[in-house]
C-alpha cells in the first residue's frame, strides 16, 4: 500500500514538473509571438504567469524543499551580525592601503626582476 502510494506521488511529481515546463514554454513561445504587444502587457502577462507557475513548482517535493531551504536561510540571515558604518569604512580604508603598498611591492619586484634578467642576457649594458 506504501509502495503505491509513493509511486502515484512521484508520478504526481513528474506531471506537476512536466506542467511547470509547459506553461514556461508556452510563455516564452507566446511571448516571442506577440512581440509586437506592448511590452508592459506583456510583462504583465509574465507578472501573473510566474507566480501561477512557481505555485505549482513548490507543490512538489523538491519545490517544497527548496521552500524549507529559503525558510531556514531567512532564519540564519537574521542570526548575522553586521558591521555598522565606522567598522565598515575603517575596514575598507585599511584594504585600499594594504593594496597601494602591495602595488608597490609588486612593481618594485617586477623592476628588480626586468632588471636582472636584462642584465643576465646582455641586454642592458
Amino acid at each position: 500500500m506504501t509502495m503505491k502510494l509513493v509511486e502515484q506521488s512521484e508520478t504526481f511529481n513528474k506531471l506537476k514538473w512536466l506542467t511547470v515546463i509547459l506553461l514556461l514554454t508556452a510563455g516564452i513561445v507566446a511571448n516571442y509571438y506577440y512581440g509586437d504587444v506592448a511590452w508592459p502587457l506583456r510583462l504583465l502577462a509574465w507578472m501573473l504567469g510566474l507566480p501561477v507557475v512557481a505555485l505549482i513548482g513548490f507543490q512538489t517535493q523538491q519545490g517544497r524543499l527548496a521552500l524549507e531551504f529559503i525558510r531556514e536561510a531567512r532564519v540564519e540571515l537574521r542570526k548575522i551580525t553586521w558591521p555598522t558604518r565606522q567598522e565598515t569604512v575603517q575596514t575598507t580604508f585599511i584594504i585600499a592601503i594594504m593594496v597601494v603598498i602591495l602595488a608597490i611591492a609588486l612593481w618594485g619586484i617586477d623592476g628588480v626582476l626586468m632588471w636582472l634578467i636584462g642584465w643576465l642576457t646582455g641586454q642592458r649594458g
